[in-house]
């Protein structure tokens, strides 16, 4: 019993320390060490440090690190194009200050369908945002919510094919690919866009009388930007990656001889396994070639671009490595038994429910949808398989309810997504928490728990 408490009092230190400001690389190892000596096993602490805490951190950034960095250099090649800025432009105008709303979550939705980091996202559509608003005289506070409905949801984990990598994680426990589940997909995607559009429109229109309001800080000035890429210059990138991930995932890689892999030395592996992460690197590569080719002379240093994407990309893999580290070390705690079976046993005839349960504590505990993801599918990823096999559940269901479940509450306020947001926007928790937290975090749990349910009838 001592074990459990040590590893409850560990996640609490977690989720505490983290919100408070601690960095997770720091926090992971710490609190996986204090885990194991609450556990009685510290006298294997070095042992286990190197030995499964280190090597589950590498193991992941090994083999993600790649998605990343391209994912990285490929968001900030759009955004110091001027591409990100046209392709969120152009949705906006189109669509004018009549459906505000609509127009910047489209946008936002559209971008990070194709690739682009939620962060280079926010700030690319922050200043169109605020412009916007602006003339349609809106309470400036409901723009957050607004992005974070288009760049933190049903883009982020429901529709198949997205590039994020909460849909890559799942693969490789399950043997899917990124486009599992494509009906429940559009459908949970669909019903958390229109939830979320349903909930921020009647906010608006409740509170329109307030206007855009004054004295806001971190105002964007627009300026008239020169020598900007057309929209169809823009999107190509986009379609680049959309198009080349199907078509390699469907169709190219399938038609290889890869019965290499099965060989000792690439670890007798099943190409299935790594079909979704060889087809995303090929697809960002073609999309960052693609980018940099149409966009040559909008660039004031190329090479500049590519380093701070590339420096960027570090802090997030090294952030979600650091969560796995912790989750496969407290998962080979023998206290870890007790809490594996009390998550299982909450629906012990159904997986589905305990999977979505354990993804989104976790995901709500480390204030990250692909920290909880991964230390949940670390921990519990091979019991849900064997388990889905034991009841007839097609795989691509857990896979894709796992995806949905990690967006969901990791939209809690400690959630570095929504302090950034927040921070681009100049505004306050208290400003417009409320409105995030019911877009991003009551309707998609909502809509997890209501899909959870119909397939629960059809198993």
């Amino acid at each position: 019993m001592e074990g459990v408490i040590g590893i409850l009092l560990s996640l609490g230190l977690l989720m505490f320390l983290a919100y408070r400001g601690v960095s997770v690389i720091i926090l992971a190892p710490v609190l996986a060490m204090l885990a194991v000596v609450l556990a009685g096993e510290g006298g294997q602490m070095l042992g286990i440090y190197t030995q499964i805490f280190m090597t589950k951190m590498g193991s992941f950034a090994i083999k993600y690190f790649p998605i990343f960095l391209l994912g990285a250099i490929f968001g900030k090649l759009m955004e110091d194009s001027g591409s990100a800025k046209v392709i969120a432009k152009s949705i906006i105008n189109s669509l004018g200050t009549k459906h505000a709303s609509l127009a910047i979550v489209l946008a936002c939705g559209l971008l990070t369908y194709g690739g682009v980091s939620a962060f280079v996202v926010a700030f690319a559509v922050y200043p169109l945002a605020a412009a916007l608003f602006r003339e349609a005289e809106l309470p400036k506070r409901f723009i957050p919510a607004t992005i974070a409905l288009g760049a933190f949801t049903f883009t982020m984990t429901c529709l198949p094919g997205t590039s994020q990598i909460h849909n890559i994680i799942p693969v490789s426990y399950f043997g899917t690919d990124m486009y599992a589940a494509p009906v429940i997909g559009l459908s949970a995607g669909l019903a958390m866009m229109l939830g979320g559009l349903w909930w921020i429109n009647r906010r608006i229109n409740a509170y329109k009388a307030e206007g855009y309001g004054d004295n806001h800080s971190n105002e964007p000035i627009l300026v008239q930007e020169q020598n900007l890429p057309s929209i169809w210059v823009a999107l190509m990138p986009i379609i680049v990656v959309v198009l080349a991930n199907f078509l390699l995932q469907k169709m190219v890689i399938p038609a290889w001889n890869t019965e290499y892999l099965s060989a000792d030395k690439f670890g007798n592996m099943d190409v299935s396994k790594v079909k979704s992460i060889w087809s995303m690197i090929m697809a960002l590569i073609m999309a960052v070639i693609t980018v940099v080719a149409l966009n040559w002379n909008k660039f004031s240093d190329v090479n500049g671009s590519m380093t701070k994407g590339a420096m960027g990309s570090m802090l997030p893999t090294f952030n979600t490595a650091s969560e796995v580290g912790y989750g496969g070390t407290i998962a080979s705690l023998g206290a870890f038994l007790l809490v594996k079976d009390a998550v299982i046993n909450i629906s012990p005839e159904n997986p589905l429910i305990s999977e979505v349960v354990a993804v989104n504590v976790l995901a709500g505990i480390t204030g990250s949808a692909s920290g909880g993801l991964t230390i949940a599918l670390e921990a519990l990823g091979g019991t849900y398989a064997q388990l889905a096999e034991q009841f007839s559940i097609n795989p691509e269901w857990m896979h894709r309810l796992a995806s949905m479940a990690s967006g969901g509450f990791d939209s809690l306020p400690h959630n570095g997504a929504v302090i950034t947001l927040l921070t681009i926007c100049g505004l306050s928790h208290k400003q417009s928490y409320k409105d995030i937290f019911m877009v991003s975090l009551v309707i998609p749990v909502t809509v997890t728990a209501v899909t959870v349910g119909i397939l629960s009838f059809l198993i």
